[in-house]
């Protein structure tokens, strides 16, 4: 298939079934137990500093364990797969010394690998098509938040080059075959916004357009984002883009993040997606929460029509998946909402007009 076609397969199954996501990759690769070497592998074997949990670089130094990854989501039941791709850009990939190359060479290579991951189970089951999601993650300075206590208009980095970092990990996404974009793990809106306007303009420049998925956190049960906005002032702050979904990963387990999903799903007019963790960490911060218990929370959200996507994000398996997915298989997704026109705006609260 080409890639339009892709996009419009996408698009149709979503409109027949709940879509499933693939779950964590940090916890899957901790597992591997691997060492500094493997992560450095020959490109990286002189380089300063450390390496070892730098896992987006394995992309280039251990490209077999991200294959493997990809093709044990997929086998568990995964209609989408992320790039392994997080924490690709030249900001957050600073703190390994890494140049704006590496970062451009991580993004191609890691949606190369996850495209021939899909296209290959796609093959196998053609009556189950894979798709590939270009993971783009938080990173580590926020335009939103001082970077100083003492000085409340202190940043660390501009606008300006939040877009620019964001520009080129897009564009090699882009180029490396993604079929839709995830910006992800959403703590400051801001920094959104500036990929948000970096998709966008690479779109005026000749880029593929590709299905938008926008997934902010909700970081503890205040019910806001680190940034401080609501779950319906964060979509009125988005919903420009136009997303193919919108929703929440992270920070919580299914219990808590239900009512804020429920809020989405309320008001926004597009799909609405969920991957959250597996409960809360323990006191040695892991995650102790089953695969069926997972699955049973998400089972209660499908049946009652929350959702449109859902999968699994810290702590969760291969096997947590596939226990969503046998859990929601059946289900319908949830219809979007048809809204009255009316001027929404946002701060940190939603404001409507009609």
């Amino acid at each position: 298939m080409t890639r339009q076609e892709r996009i419009d397969t996408l698009k149709a199954a979503a409109k027949e079934r709940i879509l499933i996501l693939d779950g964590s990759w940090g916890v899957m690769i901790q597992r591997r137990g691997l060492d500094e070497q493997d992560f450095r592998g020959e490109r990286f074997r002189d380089h300063v500093g450390q390496m070892k949990g730098n896992n987006d670089i394995l992309c280039l130094t251990r490209p077999d364990i991200i294959t493997d990854l990809h093709n044990q989501y997929y086998a568990a039941g995964a209609d989408i797969s992320e790039t392994n791709t997080f924490s690709a850009t030249t900001i957050a990939m600073d703190d390994y010394h890494l140049d704006a190359q590496a970062c451009w060479d991580i993004n191609y290579e890691g949606a190369k690998l996850a495209r021939a991951a899909a296209d290959a189970w796609t093959a196998k089951e053609p009556e189950k098509p894979r798709f590939v999601a270009g993971s783009i993650g938080p990173l580590n300075k926020m335009l939103s938040m001082s970077s100083d206590v003492n000085d409340p208009g202190a940043r660390s980095v501009t606008f300006d080059q939040v877009y620019a970092a964001y520009k080129q990990q897009i564009r090699a996404l882009n180029e490396g075959g993604v079929d839709l974009y995830l910006v992800e793990t959403i703590t400051d809106t801001l920094n959104c916004k500036a990929a948000l306007k970096a998709i966008m303009d690479l779109e005026d420049e000749g880029l593929d357009t590709l299905p938008i998925w926008i997934s902010g956190t909700i970081t503890d049960r205040s019910g806001r984002t680190l940034s401080g906005q609501t779950a319906e002032a964060f979509w009125n702050s988005v919903k420009h883009a136009k997303p193919f979904a919108i929703g929440f990963n992270c920070a919580l387990g299914a219990d808590l993040m239900r009512p804020h999903i429920a809020e989405l799903a309320r008001v926004a007019d597009t799909l609405v997606a969920a991957y959250p963790n597996a409960g809360l960490p323990n006191a040695m911060g892991q995650y102790d929460e089953q695969p069926h218990e997972t699955a049973h929370e998400l089972h209660e959200w499908a049946k009652d029509g929350l959702v449109n996507i859902l999968g699994g994000c810290c702590g969760t398996t291969p096997d947590h998946i596939k226990h969503v997915a046998d859990e929601v298989r059946g289900f319908a997704p949830r219809v979007p909402p048809q809204r009255p026109p009316a001027l929404r705006l946002a701060g940190l609260e939603p404001f409507e007009l009609n």
